[in-house]
């Protein structure tokens, strides 16, 4: 008797074995992909100078002469690559290194011992240092976390400035593309007026002119709002012609409106559905994805509302989020493969970065997630880069989906089945595998264990090791529940599997 290996894509893991039954439970690096699943590709390093601190933001771009760029933002430095060679544009004036770690939110009783008033939130760094990037045409704008906003003019032998007359205390940055020219964003920023930081206060420069913030200077267009509804802004993102702002409660949609006196508008679209730190969205087309503060994955789409995503496999995120890291955790895309992509710090490993959740947005894999161990503290999508760039602890930067390796090392997947039957009315003998891989790289191990009933503690398991070209694996174990482990460590590495045939025979009825 002969059975073949058909699962929908996407893992399922968050019920028991036996309830996701039919179903893939449970991997790591192995991605879905026209409803087979894959190991993802390998990474090699762009550079070997390590970058000074660590990064959480990453932004290439290029110059009117067509050359890429990509800025660092680390808790100690802003340093740029260029033509492989690694810079350092650290502003001379006006910057203050910033904290590794997340100390907890902005609260009462947060913070260091003896920091702000009796009874206020600090107001020191509760929080790891994030930058925010934008291009002011060739032009570099950088703005940390709560500090004002810099420009690096396309000068390697220059440092980032202060921006003129920008907010001196500014939460999130961004540059806001108009038909006219551009603007500059404060979002979470000092009043004009008194001066005072609010962090529900919205300010953007003059059209075309990122020095002028006064809204009373002659022919000005820049204006300054306030946010409704209480809390903090965390961050915003263009989504098509709009302006995205989250708080840590609510998502804000800015539309140009063009009136003199309120060029844009901002209307409350989503509550309850905030943002957890100010890299956990990302957007794609005309969409948005995040992740909100009480762990759940969320949508928006233009003209519609933020909705919940669905993730069978968000249980192990939401408990094991290493607590008061949540300003670590980095959204981000993956054009190639259609999917989004969320790292965080699972509290397993530490503090830091260690994991990521992806999910497939397109074909016939939407709406598949998958999940790996992997560590890196910044990513971002190809594009103008060739690869996607992701960085590490130690300030090593790598090029994504490019080779079959860990830069040269072993890098380790698997994928595993949940318990099924094969017959449920009888006890099974599986004597072999024919295997169905594609552009398989190194071996692959299959392990095959089998219970009695779901409740079964100690699973009677098999496995053998197949190199590529191998038509079969031997196999020898008996049971009614079987569950399927394929997995690879080695370098390179790869492979796509396709419907594995297992030869079986019964044994006995029930």
């Amino acid at each position: 008797m002969k059975f073949t290996l058909e699962l929908p894509p996407g893992l399922v893991g968050d019920d028991t074995a036996f309830a996701a039954s039919g179903q893939w439970r449970d991997g790591s690096n192995v991605r879905f992909r026209l409803g087979r699943p894959e190991v993802v590709g390998g990474w090699e390093r762009l550079m070997s100078t390590p970058l000074t601190g660590v990064c959480r933001s990453v932004f290439p771009w290029t110059d009117n002469a067509g050359v890429l760029n990509i800025g660092f933002g680390t808790h100690s430095k802003l340093q740029l690559w260029r033509g492989g060679a690694l810079f350092d544009v650290t502003p001379i004036t006006g910057f203050t290194s910033g904290a590794i770690d997340g100390a907890g939110s902005a609260g009462f009783g947060t913070g260091g011992f003896g920091i702000g008033g009796y009874g206020l939130p600090s107001v020191s760094d509760y929080f790891p240092l994030t930058w925010s990037f934008g291009a002011w045409g060739q032009q570099l704008l950088a703005s940390p976390r709560n500090q004002t906003i810099f420009t690096w003019t396309n000068d390697t032998g220059q440092k980032a400035q202060p921006v003129a007359n920008a907010p001196a205390n500014v939460t999130h940055m961004l540059v806001a593309p108009l038909s006219g020219g551009y603007q500059v964003f404060a979002l979470g920023c000092n009043e004009e007026v008194s001066g005072v930081f609010n962090p529900l206060c919205v300010r953007h420069s003059s059209i075309r002119n990122n020095t002028q913030w006064s809204t009373s200077a002659g022919g000005s267009t820049a204006r300054e709002y306030i946010l409704t509804g209480g809390g903090r802004i965390v961050a915003g993102r263009m989504c098509g012609t709009g302006l995205l702002v989250w708080t840590g409660d609510a998502l804000f949609l800015g539309t140009f409106v063009g009136a003199l006196n309120q060029p844009w508008r901002f209307d409350r679209v989503g509550r309850n559905c905030g943002l957890i730190g100010p890299n956990a969205a990302v957007v794609v087309g005309q969409a948005a994805y995040w992740v909100s503060p009480d762990r759940q994955f969320y949508r928006y789409a233009l003209g519609g509302q933020a909705e919940p995503v669905p993730c069978p496999i968000r249980r192990d995120f939401a408990e094991e989020l290493a607590a008061s890291q949540g300003d670590k955790v980095v959204a981000s895309s993956n054009a190639e493969f259609s999917e989004v992509r969320f790292d965080y710090p699972d509290r397993r490993e530490g503090y830091e970065n260690s994991r990521y959740l992806a999910l497939a947005l397109s074909g016939v894999d939407v709406g598949a997630w998958h999940r790996g161990i992997m560590a890196r503290t910044a990513f971002v999508d190809a594009g103008p880069s060739a690869y996607p760039i992701g960085t590490t602890f130690d300030g090593s930067v790598y090029l994504h989906e490019k080779g079959r390796s860990a830069d040269g090392g072993r890098f380790a997947w698997f994928i595993e089945s949940a318990d099924s039957y094969i017959d449920s009315d009888s006890t099974l003998l599986v004597r072999g595998l024919w295997p169905d891989f594609k552009d398989q790289i190194g071996p692959v191990n299959v392990s095959v264990a089998a219970r009695r009933h779901p409740q079964a503690t100690d699973p009677v398991v098999a496995t053998a090791a197949m190199a590529p070209g191998d038509t079969n694996a031997d196999l020898l174990l008996s049971g009614r529940l079987f569950r399927v482990l394929f997995s690879g460590d080695s370098a390179p590495t790869g492979c796509r599997i396709g419907t594995p045939t297992f030869d079986t025979a019964v044994t006995g009825k029930l």
